[in-house]
């Protein structure tokens, strides 16, 4: 704290000290709110100026502004709806009116009174008790006018919340967002499991996982990269429409569109293919934004995305060269590594299907702001992925790109035992890593099934014109403080 920061937090504790001397203690005092300052604006929104009621409430909340004029005076009341204001007379709270100079703005309080409406038309309570239930011993930034360093925010979620409304209005939409969500898969018959976060062998996706150590069992153990191969388990034990919303961790690097710790959907259904995924991806986005934003046109960071379906579908290959201006030769490693090289791309120790996803975020996918389906990758790019039968060098996946950002990823999952042996022996070097279990299941049938993935925290992105993952996430990771 500065100097002056650490000189306003000793006067507030003075303030306390005193209040709780000359009244109660606040941090003990119970006090439960009857009313909410919307509930009461709405009510009341018809009373005419200069009109007292005998209607008794009782609001909590946070001082936010005052105005004091010798025997009377004002605060502005913020609760969790809304803000309201409070009339504060010397014959109305008796004593307790010499306390006020106790309080500031920040302290949270609760307030029995009448509503009125002002001579200017502001509904009002007039106090006629009034109680201090929890002091601010900190200023809050700016007095209320905002706080707008970045780090700040996100390091002290807290503090943003309280001083830029646009904050909280961006997660309850993220809420909003994932109620829907569940929503839709529910109506759609499908039924919301959980698979475990702690794993003994991380699977179902290609990234570093973090480690812990369980002493009891005295095993290493992973915090998931994914929960597709649980997932897939289930299917094959007859929960054959299953969602999940879970908590990824991939110990990787951070960026606007990245954080360690990520929310994903992901969606599995027998007898399916990744042509059906495509459909309920496309009907799932619609209605969750239909019902978000009330249009599929809508604006993000100042372009306009319209979401009216059908969208775009174009192939990996066509992609690279249509929107890429890449023209290559899928099967041949060395043209994929040559034009890498000649697009200024790292290659040294990148295996092709590496190659190929980095041609394609660097020459494709920043092009991309329409809704777009790109379709029948490399087979290199999705070793849980099923084959096409007309060109086995390509398997039956698609992703889903809007506004320069993947927001799905879906395929025709492998059941072929054998076959995803073979495959996963080509890429998983360590072969303690080779998850037995998920492969056993395999053996015993896994039904002609779909997946989808969806990243709920770049979907609500979109649907709030968040410019950064940091912005939806409410504790995203920081990097440590450097000490003082």
């Amino acid at each position: 704290m500065s100097s002056l920061e650490e000189q306003l937090f000793e006067q507030r504790k003075n303030k306390l000290k005193e209040w709780t001397v000359k009244a109660e203690n606040p941090y003990w005092t119970q006090f439960t709110p009857r009313n909410t300052a919307i509930e009461l604006q709405g009510e009341y929104a018809r009373l005419e100026k200069g009109t007292k009621t005998d209607k008794n409430v009782e609001i909590a909340g946070r001082i936010i502004a005052e105005r004091k004029h010798g025997k009377a005076g004002f605060f502005d009341l913020k609760d969790a709806t809304g803000s309201i204001q409070i009339y504060l007379r010397a014959d109305g709270l008796g004593e307790k009116y010499e306390l006020l100079h106790h309080l500031d703005l920040g302290d949270i309080i609760g307030v029995k009174g009448t509503v009125f409406k002002t001579r200017t038309g502001q509904l009002s309570i007039e106090a006629r008790g009034l109680y201090l239930l929890a002091k601010c011993l900190r200023p809050l930034p700016e007095k209320w006018h905002g706080l707008q360093d970045i780090e700040l925010r996100y390091r002290q979620r807290f503090l943003d919340l309280l001083v830029n409304p646009q904050v909280k209005d961006t997660f309850l939409r993220r809420v909003e967002i994932i109620r829907a969500t569940r929503s839709y898969l529910d109506e759609k018959g499908f039924t919301e499991v959980e698979t475990p976060m702690m794993q003994l062998i991380p699977g179902g996706a290609t990234a570093r996982p973090f480690m812990t150590h369980h002493h009891a069992l005295n095993e290493n153990f992973y915090l998931r990269i994914a929960p597709e191969l649980y997932l897939k388990k289930l299917v094959t034990g007859g929960l054959e429409n299953i969602y999940e919303l879970n908590k990824n961790f991939r110990n990787e690097g951070m960026d606007r569109f990245h954080n360690p710790e990520f929310t994903m959907l992901e969606v599995y259904s027998a007898y399916k293919t990744y042509r059906d995924m495509m459909n309920l991806t496309t009907q799932l986005v619609c209605q969750v934004t239909k019902q978000i934003k009330g249009t599929w046109k809508i604006k993000y960071q100042g372009q306009e995305i319209n979401l009216t379906p059908p969208w775009q579908c174009i192939t990996f290959q066509a992609a690279l060269e249509e929107i890429g201006g890449v023209k290559v030769d899928l099967e041949s490693e060395e043209e994929i590594r040559r034009i890498a090289q000649e697009k200024e791309l790292p290659v040294e120790g990148l295996s092709k299907a590496q190659l190929l996803e980095h041609l394609l975020d660097r020459q494709v996918v920043p092009r991309i702001i329409q809704p777009t389906f790109i379709m029948d990758y490399p087979y290199e790019t999705a070793p849980l992925a099923k084959r096409k039968k007309d060109n086995p060098s390509l398997v039956e996946r698609f992703e889903l790109f809007v506004a320069t950002q993947e927001v799905a990823n879906a395929y025709s999952e492998l059941n072929n035992p054998i076959e995803q042996r073979e495959r996963l022996n080509k890429v998983v070097k360590d072969k303690t890593m080779l998850d037995e279990d998920f492969l056993q299941a395999l053996e015993y049938g896994l039904p002609p099934t779909a997946g989808l993935g969806v990243g709920i925290d770049r979907l609500v992105m979109i649907l709030t014109d968040s410019p950064s993952i940091r912005d939806v996430i409410l504790f995203p990771q920081m990097r440590p403080r450097n000490p003082e």
